[in-house]
């Protein structure tokens, strides 16, 4: 059995559907009840509905699973302690693998979310529990926020700058290789990097949603405090705002490169390209 935290998230859900796809008997940790019947005929195995930050539930979660994907509430300040919390009753129950779902450049401390990864994973690697972990880079599916303007408006409009590149990944990409990590005996104690495999800016994006559908799509950099203020109105707490403030202030200073290498190899095959990625957008929302 196989420990899902986050289950209900859109990383969660992705990567529930990539691991039973494999046949994983999977255990789904939610804290929300009204989710679990779903993620049973998404093809979970069990639910167990708990709070990452109670150490009872975590440990109702863990027992008698041979291994953890743990994937925790987006840029939560509490990162780190519900980690280990997971860590601690992980090694409890002599568990066979922690996955850990980070994010690439951990070490970008200026950004918290990263910040406290980088914290988790070192404390992970030193607590003996056999480990791998995973560090993502920007999903291609952010777009997906926005799509409705770009189909309607031509408007390609991200709180960056236009012209910094980003090597984005397909997040069905990223489920797949997590589900293989979990599932396969040969992923022990590695950290790995997974990158998409072009480098592009807004601006290219852009261009290539243009050529798809066939209508002037143009990149605009959203000022970060009309950012703070549409994330507000959607209810976001002020603490994730300011976070999503810092992060992407240094997206446009630095951009966010990585290397396709070690996702291509672990998909076995080329990983999905952000054209590739727009056909199947637009092919499944019209």
């Amino acid at each position: 059995m196989i420990l899902l935290t986050g289950a209900n998230g859109r990383t969660g859900r992705a990567v529930l559907t990539a691991l039973v796809a494999r046949g994983a008997d999977v255990r789904a940790f939610v804290r929300n009840p009204q989710y679990a019947e779903d993620l049973l005929e998404l093809g979970a195995r069990e639910v167990v509905i708990g709070d990452m930050a109670t150490s009872e539930d975590v440990e109702r979660g863990v027992v008698e699973c041979a291994k953890v994907i743990h994937i925790g509430p987006p840029m939560s300040p509490d990162e780190v302690s519900m980690t280990m919390s997971f860590v601690a009753a992980a090694k409890r129950n002599a568990v066979d693998q922690f996955v850990y779902y980070s994010v690439m450049h951990p070490f970008r401390r200026e950004v918290r979310h990263h910040s406290l990864k980088l914290e988790a994973t070192e404390r992970l690697v030193e607590s003996g529990v056999p480990y791998t972990i995973v560090e993502p880079a920007r999903y291609m599916q952010h777009l997906e926020l926005i799509w409705s303007k770009v189909i309607n408006a031509g408007d390609f409009a991200m709180p960056f700058d236009v012209d910094q590149k980003f090597n984005v990944v397909d997040l069905a990409d990223l489920a797949e290789a997590t589900a293989a990590i979990a599932t396969e005996s040969n992923h022990l104690y590695a950290t790995y990097e997974l990158a998409g495999p072009q480098a592009l800016s807004q601006r290219d994006m852009a261009k290539v949603c243009a050529e798809i559908l066939g209508r002037v799509v143009t990149a605009r950099e959203v000022a970060l405090d009309d950012m703070a203020r549409a994330a507000e109105a959607r209810g976001i707490n002020a603490d994730r705002i300011e976070q999503m403030q810092i992060m992407n202030a240094h997206y446009t200073d630095h951009g966010f490169l990585g290397n396709p290498n070690i996702l291509t190899w672990v998909l076995g095959r080329t990983p999905t390209t952000f054209r590739s990625y727009i056909e199947r957008l637009v092919a499944t929302t019209g």
